[in-house]
């Protein structure tokens, strides 16, 4: 019976319901494989608080297949699925610095590992994992708007592109993909041609060492936007030739904040 009331009360202060926080809600898109979603992110490792800073944060995500929040919005918290306590991703971090920095922001998760964009994501209208997303968003963006707020996406952050370095014929193709996808994101979902676009991919991957033109991708389509920035994992630590630690996470969590903040700066 302890146990039980126990597990009630965890369960009331992980899904409290919303709005948490006034009905100004600023929304953080955050997509891609393996590394966004924290497939090396024990999370008997998860990070640490300093004061309740998750307190100050909701999450929603979905890892199809894995784990979602079903449906629901969260705070956060690690994510169920691939370790016996869960994982983490590039959010903790990320989010937390936010906090820190007086923004209350809302998470939306959307991760798999060993996605392409050429088989897996695709394209707007194509049936994939992006058309997939772009559906489980609007219904995490209606649950905020029938709670009463006002929901303005802020940032897309994309950590993908290992898996389309499989092949040539891929590879060649990933900029043309990418910049089709980003640009229906700010303007069929985010409604904002200059919405904040942080890349990153795994520039030591083996995949990727072999098809080099993918990373060059991102960095072009990254200086050729303004608003747009790539960001590296080079240096980070890994658990194996593909995925980051659960400290090299934090630590590129903190990589993609710093970018995010010089773009809120003069995109948002």
């Amino acid at each position: 019976m302890h146990s039980a009331k126990h597990l009630l009360f965890v369960l009331a202060v992980l899904f409290l319901p919303l709005p948490l926080w006034a009905g100004e809600v600023e929304l953080f898109v955050l997509a891609g494989q393996s590394n966004m979603l924290g497939y090396g992110g024990n999370a008997i490792h998860y990070p640490r608080q300093h004061g309740e800073l998750d307190d100050k944060i909701a999450l929603y995500w979905v890892a199809p297949g894995i784990s979602s929040s079903n449906g629901r919005w969260a705070r956060m918290r690690a994510q169920g699925g691939i370790f016996p306590h869960g994982h983490f991703g590039i959010e903790v971090a990320f989010a937390r610095g936010l906090v820190e920095r007086g923004i209350h922001p809302y998470i939306f998760k959307f991760s798999l590992g060993s996605t392409s964009l050429a088989n897996n994501w695709k394209g707007p209208g194509e049936n994939g994992m992006y058309d997939q997303m772009v559906a489980e968003l609007h219904k995490a963006i209606a649950a905020l708007q029938s709670a009463g707020n006002r929901v303005t996406i802020k940032a897309f952050i994309w950590i993908q592109g290992e898996s389309d370095a499989e092949t040539k014929e891929m590879a060649d193709k990933y900029q043309l993909r990418l910049i089709k996808l980003i640009k229906d994101f700010r303007i069929s979902v985010a409604s904002n041609p200059k919405l904040p676009v942080v890349l990153g991919v795994d520039e030591q991957h083996p995949w990727v060492r072999n098809q080099p033109v993918v990373v060059e991708s991102q960095k072009r389509i990254a200086a050729a936007d303004g608003c747009e920035m790539f960001t590296s994992m080079i240096g980070l630590p890994k658990i194996d030739t593909s995925h980051l630690t659960p400290q090299g996470l934090q630590l590129h969590g903190k990589r993609i904040l710093e970018a995010y903040l010089d773009l809120r700066k003069k995109c948002n």
